[in-house]
């Protein structure tokens, strides 16, 4: 099946099924963030911007939310 078939038939669900979908499509989203987002602590791509974070927070360039 090709990506275009897929969206014609989402097109075609009932809306109780749709909003199925969606809550799977968000929560499947978001597994693979966190998957991504774990890959990238481990090879270290966020020490950089830690380390820019603490400089700029001993620096008093952070500001309360």
């Amino acid at each position: 099946m090709q990506v275009h078939e897929i969206i014609e038939n989402i097109k075609k669900l009932p809306e109780k099924d749709l909003k199925i979908l969606l809550e799977w499509i968000e929560n499947f989203e978001q597994e693979l963030w966190d998957k991504e987002f774990e890959r990238d602590v481990k090879l270290g791509k966020l020490e950089k911007l830690a380390e820019q974070a603490i400089i700029d927070f001993r620096d008093g360039k952070c500001q309360k939310l």
